[in-house]
């Protein structure tokens, strides 16, 4: 009764362990197994055997992890105070280094993306902030992807969300787009009037170079001026005639 009683202590004891001895992972998850405290393989997806006391196993997921930076008091290039949160995606590509090489590597990554932000962004002025966030998103991609390559993490996207102003700065750029939307304003009119006085002169030489194209000119100006209807008609006077006019007579002998 006794024998039976232990050998059935036994038996459930073995199957404990070897049901605890598998594992299943699913297609997104990998285990970085260890020998007595040594690397020994990544295993996985599927069923896999750990054999306990002597093997200890880590589950990584190998899905793409989408982490949210947290604001961020940037100075830029021309001493200006800014906060900017962004967003990055990443994902473990070697299991192995993500569990030997860092304790944590997420903590690792949005520690070390904060402090890529600030250093990134500092370098360039304030205008750049605004209209070149493409360039600096990939600027803070390659850095981050750099340095945590060692870890076994790639980093594929970084997108700056949000770039908060103080409200003095907020009215200094909107004074500043004023004066830029009037000194086009004022380039393209000085242009258009260059433009056609260009015209006019190049008129003015071929009327000159036709003296009937002139003639067909006046009575057109004087047709316009009978349309009218307007009681007083005024009669165009070539100043050719009045420098005729204003000539003294010959004196006679």
């Amino acid at each position: 009764m006794f024998g039976v009683g232990v050998g059935g202590i036994i038996l459930i004891v073995v199957l404990v362990i070897l049901a605890s001895s598998f594992k299943v992972l699913r297609e997104y998850q990998r285990g970085v197994v260890f020998m007595l405290g040594r690397f020994w393989k990544v295993k996985g997806p599927g069923l896999i055997l750990i054999i306990p006391g002597i093997q200890q196993w880590v589950r990584v997921d190998l899905r793409t992890i989408v982490m949210d930076v947290p604001p961020q008091d940037v100075i830029t290039r021309d001493n200006v105070t800014v906060k900017v949160d962004a967003v990055i995606y990443f994902r473990v590509v070697d299991p192995a280094k993500s569990v030997i090489q860092v304790e944590k590597y997420y903590a690792a990554t949005s520690y070390l993306a904060q402090t890529t932000l600030r250093a990134v962004l500092g370098k360039h002025a304030l205008d750049e902030l605004l209209s070149e966030r493409e360039k600096l998103n990939l600027a803070i991609q390659q850095v981050l992807d750099t340095q945590t390559d060692a870890w076994g993490i790639k980093v594929s996207t970084v997108e700056i969300k949000q770039v908060d102003l103080n409200e003095s700065m907020i009215r200094a750029i909107a004074r500043q787009a004023e004066a830029e939307r009037e000194r086009r304003a004022k380039i393209i009119h000085a242009e258009g009037e260059l433009q056609a006085s260009e015209k006019l002169l190049q008129a003015a030489q071929m009327l000159a170079q036709q003296p009937q194209a002139m003639q067909l000119r006046y009575l057109q100006t004087l047709g316009n001026i009978a349309g009218d209807k307007s009681s007083t008609i005024v009669f165009p006077v070539p100043i050719e005639l009045l420098s005729v006019l204003r000539a003294k007579p010959p004196e006679s002998k």
